[in-house]
């Protein structure tokens, strides 16, 4: 089967390899169609922590059941599935174990034709969302679902702005909040990125390359209940200046890097507090894919391509040319 894989000298590139085998309690997915994540560019460029050659990249993924390692189990053959790409998360609900890991490297992941995960690891697919819009929900969707629902009250009126909404986790934690019927702002680099939440329900978007978006941000909200940030770095601070007393911000990565200091005096003096989180545990991705099938959400899609493609996907996600979610077809 083709499979993208980290070569012997640690690039990534398509490759022929063995289909996977199966164990008791474990299932074999045909994929229809995966979806791309800066994880796996991460790891194409070298820059992800125990990069493992041999292994398949690939966290997104949604398919047909076609094998199971126990017959009691052939219930499930023919299912058409979304995989959680959770491994290990362990019995804390707010923490993961430290043997956790994400689907894709270590554990051979969902950009190949066939994938063996465990049979707890699948959620059937939510019946209004193809198996494209399906493949695009798994990582990003759980990461912004944890962000927004479990540290959040939700309450009429909230207010809430979300960094970078080119980002997958970014756009799905829109979609989560407008279908909350929040009050939702956003920052993007690129105005077209901007007219687009706008056109899907955004009271308003800022552009982070103007030099005083923030002062923009402050007065047209005069404060926001909510921050859910994935940048950091120096513009942090400014953040804080944003929230209303007793707001909160929500942080799930640091592509900016790390501020240089904190602003403790506003933080304290207006009862804010900082929320670190990343991906989610086991119960709430299936309270993640109800939600999605409750609410008849869509997921934005940026780029559809056959999996033979999946290269030029990446290039495109790390160009920022893409709105909304790379997916590969098989």
């Amino acid at each position: 089967m083709l499979a993208l894989v980290v070569r012997d000298d640690f690039s990534v590139g398509l490759e022929e390899v063995n289909k996977p085998t199966i164990a008791a309690g474990q299932a074999i997915v045909q994929l229809k169609a995966a979806a791309i994540n800066r994880r796996d560019q991460w790891i194409r460029e070298g820059k992800y922590p125990g990069i493992t050659a041999g292994a398949i990249l690939g966290s997104d993924g949604s398919g047909e059941v076609i094998s199971v390692g126990n017959k009691s189990d052939r219930h499930w053959i023919g299912e058409s599935v979304i995989i959680n790409p959770n491994n290990a998360w362990g019995s804390n609900l707010q923490v993961q174990s430290r043997d956790y890991h994400i689907l894709g490297m270590p554990s051979d992941g969902t950009l190949a034709q066939f994938v063996t995960v465990g049979l707890d690891r699948l959620v059937k697919k939510p019946e209004h969302l193809s198996h494209i819009q399906a493949a695009a929900l798994p990582l990003s969707g759980l990461t912004a679902y944890r962000a927004l629902i479990n540290y959040t009250k939700i309450e009429t009126g909230l207010s809430v702005f979300i960094s970078g909404f080119g980002g997958g986790v970014a756009q799905f934690a829109f979609l989560f909040a407008r279908a909350l019927n929040l009050d939702v702002f956003v920052s993007s680099g690129t105005d077209s990125n901007l007219h687009k939440a706008e056109s899907l329900g955004a009271i308003k978007g800022f552009n982070y390359n103007h030099q005083e978006w923030i002062k923009e941000l402050v007065a047209y909200t005069k404060g926001v209940d909510l921050i859910i940030d994935s940048a950091g770095g120096n513009q942090f601070n400014q953040l804080i200046k944003a929230l209303k007393p007793g707001g909160k911000i929500v942080l799930y990565g640091a592509t900016n890097g790390l501020p240089e200091q904190i602003d403790l005096y506003n933080l304290f003096w207006k009862q804010c507090a900082i929320q670190g989180t990343s991906m989610g545990n086991d119960l709430e991705f299936i309270e993640m894919v109800n939600f999605v099938a409750r609410h008849k959400i869509e997921p934005l899609i940026g780029s559809v391509r056959p999996f033979a493609e999946v290269i030029t996907t990446l290039d495109e996600m790390k160009a920022g040319k893409l709105v909304g979610k790379g997916v590969l077809t098989f």
